[in-house]
């Protein structure tokens, strides 16, 4: 086992610097490495050699000649573990398995019940990783979770759909259980991650909106996920909606987003109105059928949230707008908030956006914690670290 050295390296040439550098496709070989750091090409080698007896990285063959030798190349190591990523919604849960250089190797949709508690919900959470998982060693684990968390604290802050588990320390918790890294997020703030690291994806500047059950955002801000001072950046739910029906929200106020909006508010309107209908997936099935009520009220949802949506692009000027979500397969809802963007926005906040359906699907939010705790685990002063402490 390679001894750590007595003083830390200088970040810029430090092993989790370098892995860094290799990670974003800027540097691929050890010259490269000695080039783009200004290090000499023997303490290139050294680094990069211990990466790969690390299992950080590994040999890619010969790249092709610049004039001289060919150069071998480098890349992230997928085999040396796996990652395990969870989103959970209030009655269902995807889970997805990933190496180490980001491929998703297996899938999960199932049932559950978030109202169940905290600590049951997550040792089944870790259960069904563990299966998926096998003999390989899980390096890591993120959660997106259907509920605001605190970014500094980590804790639950009121999640109106998440009985018993408000002020939970989910991280925390899941880690006791698993003893391996986890993070958790908001499941909005994690869908829009997913988005943003699709490789179709270049925006820099991007919202995304949740809408299923209930509605929720996230924000890309110069290429990164922005969360504000305690994670709340993007959550449009509680925002009122002016000249809308006077409908009392869980959160003791009057007339928000998510009781007007949301899949679940559809659902109760529809049989406040005498349609027979089981959840959103049913008055999506209903819409696709032609049903008028169902396709008014999607229609209804979407100018509502477009309107809301409206103050964000003129304040944000984003150059994409993401739809995703159960509500985002409903031509009705999509027409409802392209209609009220393209109506209350000035023209130069509009020229360039695009308003756009979600193309990660049901696996945003689990492509979204995977690139969560996957950027966590290269981190290069997380990588120093584990190096030092060998």
């Amino acid at each position: 086992m390679p001894q750590a050295p007595s003083t830390p390296l200088p970040s810029h040439s430090s092993p989790g610097a370098i892995l860094r550098l290799i990670r974003s496709g800027a540097a691929s070989s050890r010259a490269e490495v000695a080039r783009l750091v200004g290090i000499s090409a023997s303490t290139a080698t050294t680094r990069v050699d211990e990466l790969i007896r690390l299992g950080y990285l590994r040999e890619a063959g010969a790249g092709a000649s610049q004039g001289g030798r060919r150069p071998q190349l480098v890349e992230i190591s997928p085999a040396s573990g796996v990652v395990g990523a969870a989103d959970l919604g209030t009655n269902h849960a995807s889970f997805g398995l990933f190496d180490m250089g980001g491929t998703l190797l297996e899938e999960r949709h199932l049932d559950m019940t978030i109202a169940d508690g905290p600590r049951p919900i997550l040792a089944w959470v870790l259960e069904q990783m563990e299966q998926m998982a096998g003999d390989q060693a899980i390096r890591g684990i993120a959660l997106a979770l259907p509920g605001p968390v605190d970014s500094l604290s980590g804790l639950l802050v009121s999640p109106s759909r998440m009985p018993g588990w408000n002020g939970m320390d989910v991280a925390a918790i899941m880690r006791e259980l698993a003893d391996v890294p986890v993070l958790v997020d908001n499941d909005a703030n994690l869908m829009t991650l997913g988005e943003h690291g699709l490789p179709t994806s270049d925006v820099q500047h991007l919202v995304f909106v949740k809408a299923g059950s209930s509605i929720g955002c996230g924000v890309i801000a110069s290429g990164k996920l922005h969360h504000g001072s305690h994670g709340m950046a993007g959550d449009i739910s509680h925002v009122s909606v002016p000249d809308a029906p006077h409908v009392l929200c869980g959160c003791g106020r009057y007339d928000c987003l998510d009781v007007l909006a949301g899949g679940a508010a559809i659902v109760t309107n529809l049989r406040a109105a005498g349609v027979e209908v089981e959840d959103t997936a049913h008055v999506l099935r209903l819409a696709h059928d032609a049903h008028p009520l169902a396709t008014r009220m999607l229609r209804e949802a979407g100018t509502r949230t477009g309107n809301v949506l409206a103050t964000i692009v003129n304040f944000f000027n984003p150059e994409q707008l993401v739809l995703g979500g159960n509500l985002s397969q409903a031509e009705a809802f999509v027409a409802g908030v392209r209609s009220a963007i393209y109506t209350q926005c000035l023209p130069m906040a509009t020229d360039h956006l695009e308003i756009v359906v979600s193309h990660a699907g049901k696996l945003g939010g689990v492509r979204g914690a995977a690139r969560l705790i996957l950027d966590h685990l290269f981190d290069s002063d997380v990588v120093d670290q584990l190096i030092r402490a060998r």
